[in-house]
């Protein structure tokens, strides 16, 4: 049964991932940039729960919701500040250097006021573990909780792009900002919109990421951060199913990886993989190529 409680600790790690990579597939999807800050953003809203509920006292789902509000903001003030000033700049790497620059300003500024101490994360989720098959399999709270909102999560975000006038507006900048302009289409909200969401979703990421691995520190979003982006490059950046494929993968060839061949390899497995599905699929699983006109 090792094998089996080996999978659902790879669903549920790859849901987590999942769930961070929507966040980079909606914005590379809808405005053509990567937002390499995000990960950080998952630091903030984990922190942001630690101390509604270590400090002010407050319960799971305030300090949850609060949190949500918090990166919302957060995504909301990045786009404005950092990257709309830069969104028609001439070099695209204009965009990806400042994408770096507010990750560290990030960093920097949770060290300024958290320290590098690492800080012991209360769980949110009140369910008592789930044990199957005489106690073999063991299935935690966390997992349960993770597994059903990243399902949610992308169920939702499918039904919202697909079926509501904001989620068509989305449709519609991502296919040619020039033409939704002219359609009437406010480009600018549409993209603000779009890290609302994504920031939203990074903040749940992060709670669910530090109630499964209780420890948080100023560094906590950067490697999940970087393994989400390859979990949205590797199931077809720009496909919310593909994030969601893409993650789940990711989290079971990581747990994998780290069970049969080695903990310290993990890591450069997870990327060897993508390397070897970019090779045989540039588009990854699910992407489309996409034809420039000349």
């Amino acid at each position: 049964m090792t094998f089996l409680n080996y999978l659902i600790s790879g669903i549920s790690l790859g849901s987590v991932y999942a769930i961070i990579a929507l966040g980079y597939t909606m914005v590379y999807g809808i405005a053509k940039m990567l937002n390499f800050a995000h990960g950080d953003v998952i630091m903030v809203g984990a922190y942001t729960v630690f101390v509604a509920m270590s400090s002010s006292g407050l319960p799971a789902l305030p300090a949850i919701l609060l949190s949500m509000a918090v990166c919302t903001v957060l995504g909301v003030v990045i786009e404005r500040v950092a990257y709309r000033p830069l969104r028609g700049a001439a070099s695209p790497l204009a965009v990806l250097i400042t994408a770096i620059g507010v990750s560290y300003l990030l960093q920097n500024l949770a060290l300024l006021i958290f320290g590098s101490n690492t800080k012991s994360f209360s769980t949110v989720v009140p369910l008592s573990p789930l044990k199957l098959a005489g106690g073999q399999i063991t299935i935690s709270g966390e997992t349960i909780v993770t597994i059903l909102a990243s399902i949610l999560i992308v169920v939702g975000l499918s039904l919202f792009i697909n079926r509501t006038k904001p989620g068509q507006a989305m449709l519609a900048v991502s296919e040619d900002q020039g033409a939704a302009k002219l359609m009437g289409i406010n480009v600018n909200g549409t993209i603000a919109l779009t890290f609302a969401i994504g920031s939203s979703l990074a903040a749940i990421a992060g709670v669910l990421l530090c109630s499964a691995y209780p420890s948080l520190t100023p560094y906590t979003g950067s490697m999940p951060g970087i393994k989400a982006f390859v979990a949205a490059v590797f199931g077809g950046i720009g496909s919310i199913p593909g994030a969601m494929i893409g993650g789940i993968l990711l989290g079971i060839i990581e747990i994998f990886g780290k069970a049969y061949i080695s903990s310290q390899m993990a890591d450069a497995i997870v990327f060897a993989v993508l390397i070897i599905v970019l090779l045989v699929k540039p588009t990854g699983i699910l992407g489309k190529p996409i034809r420039e006109k000349v």
